[in-house]
């Protein structure tokens, strides 16, 4: 699609990349999440293989590794891959044409599972045809260091059309374009085992701390200069400063929000996933939302909680409360890949509430915490404390901190309008958010009218996900119902 975005990326990873890096030592935090598109038929692979060449010639993370900065000193630094192999990342699969749409759900789980290169570029596409009617389907995936949720959206544009027939990019030598950054790109800095390697990672390391010292000593300065105009700015930030360090404290520790929630039937933990899916229709849920004064994002963790609501009683188990979390976007630019969010942490009633009760109890607890999440510095402030301290206390910290979260959540915005690849019409992206050690992660997307929902399960701790996913769908049909009784 023809739209310009920014392409301006760092050196280095920021500190809340580098923590998702360091984590994923850790298999069970494994932070990055993947999608499955539905196509209406098998791609043009030439045509295909020549859009997404194009996008990593204009995306020059795609073609970047990474190479981890001095001990502790710095972040880990992104240098163009010298052996960097296009095959390697667009790959073709035929399931032999009767492949059923549960075996392509189960298809994707696998390959979710298997862990990116770290050597190497990290992301991959699986182009998928042999589907039962003649359909097709395409993998992805990227790391979650190279962007969030919102900046892959944004990647796709680079190899998404708006009518089918649209004339593709013309051919590239992507080739030549990785070797001259290479070239440009001194070798000592490449990341070797050389003595000389060692020492220019040590000083690239120190120069990087550095220049982060001095941007925080200017902010600081310009900061004191504000006081002697405003008397009660400085016990303003002293109190501001408090707070941050605290929340930051409390959840790195795992005493904020503390209680005796969650589910009694999901404490098992396991590294099987399992993918359902719903598709909800979008001006419907909006409406139904905006009736009550709520948002899409509380009708969505409404209607999921409400169906958990439904999943315990129908094994008559009772739940006091159950612990979720949802993302807050905190982009404010134009930019193509990059992270910026924050995920908070929420607590919503076990109780079976209506769906309009439960979609003001979503509203309102969810303001609080989000409120209180802004006050803290978001993840920057997280990763900043936390990227100091032994990767083993982090993964141990936020291995226990997961295992508490019965289902993580995501809302994306997609496009409004009809979507093609390759020669091939989208009819649904299914997003496959990370669970990291919760029962569920269950993330939704927005595309031409509808909203596609993934629900990425581990079995082990949701022992029926079918049933799960029908007690879901049952509950967007009651929120949807509610705009009938105004």
């Amino acid at each position: 699609m023809a739209r310009t975005r920014e392409t301006d990326f760092a050196d280095r990873m920021s500190e809340h990349e580098a923590l998702m890096w360091n984590i994923e030592k850790d298999p069970w935090l494994n932070p990055s999440g993947s999608s499955l598109t539905l196509l209406d038929q098998p791609l043009d692979m030439h045509r295909f293989r020549r859009q997404i060449r194009h996008g990593v010639a204009n995306v020059p993370r795609l073609y970047q590794r990474v190479v981890p900065g001095f001990g502790r000193i710095s972040t880990p630094a992104w240098v163009p891959d010298p052996e960097f192999n296009f095959d390697h990342h667009v790959r073709e699969m035929d399931l032999g044409g009767s492949a059923t749409e549960r075996d392509l759900l189960d298809l994707a789980t696998t390959l979710a599972a298997e862990p990116l290169d770290r050597t190497r570029p990290l992301w991959r596409f699986v182009a998928i045809r042999g589907i039962e009617g003649g359909r097709g389907a395409i993998w992805s995936i990227f790391h979650h260091a190279i962007s969030d949720g919102i900046g892959q959206i944004r990647m796709a544009e680079l190899y998404q059309q708006i009518s089918r027939d649209e004339a593709s990019h013309p051919e590239i030598d992507l080739e030549a374009i990785v070797a001259e950054a290479c070239a440009a790109q001194p070798a000592k800095e490449q990341g070797g085992d050389t003595a000389t390697s060692l020492a220019s990672n040590v000083r690239s390391s120190v120069e990087h701390v550095a220049r982060r010292q001095m941007g925080l000593g200017r902010r600081a300065l310009g900061e004191v200069m504000l006081w002697p105009a405003d008397s009660g700015r400085a016990v303003e930030r002293a109190t501001s400063t408090v707070s941050s360090a605290r929340h930051t404290i409390d959840q790195l520790s795992g005493s904020s929000n503390e209680t005796s929630g969650g589910s009694p039937l999901w404490k098992e933990r396991s590294r099987h996933r399992h993918l359902e899916w719903v598709q909800v229709p979008l001006d419907e849920l909006k409406a139904a939302a905006k009736s009550r004064g709520c948002s899409i994002n509380d009708a969505f963790m409404a209607g999921l909680t409400n169906g958990a609501v439904a999943y315990h009683s129908e094994r008559g188990v009772e739940v006091d409360a159950f612990n979720t979390s949802f993302v807050v976007s905190t982009r404010t630019d134009n930019k193509v890949a990059g992270n910026s969010f924050t995920p908070v942490l929420v607590q919503l009633s076990g109780d079976d509430l209506s769906p309009v009760e439960r979609m003001l109890e979503v509203k309102r607890v969810a303001e609080a915490e989000r409120e209180a999440s802004s006050k803290s510095g978001g993840m920057n402030g997280l990763a900043g404390l936390a990227n100091l301290l032994p990767t083993s206390v982090v993964t141990k910290t936020a291995r226990d901190r997961a295992s508490k979260i019965d289902f993580a959540t995501s809302n994306l915005r997609g496009a409004p309008f009809e979507l093609f690849c390759a020669g091939s019409r989208v009819e649904a992206t299914i997003p496959l958010g990370p669970v990291a050690g919760t029962a569920a992660n269950i993330t939704a997307l927005s595309y031409n009218g509808s909203i596609d929902i993934g629900l990425v399960i581990d079995p082990v701790a949701i022992d029926d996900p079918a049933a799960f996913r029908s007690h879901i769908v049952d509950a967007f049909s009651a929120i949807l119902a509610t705009t009938s009784d105004r």
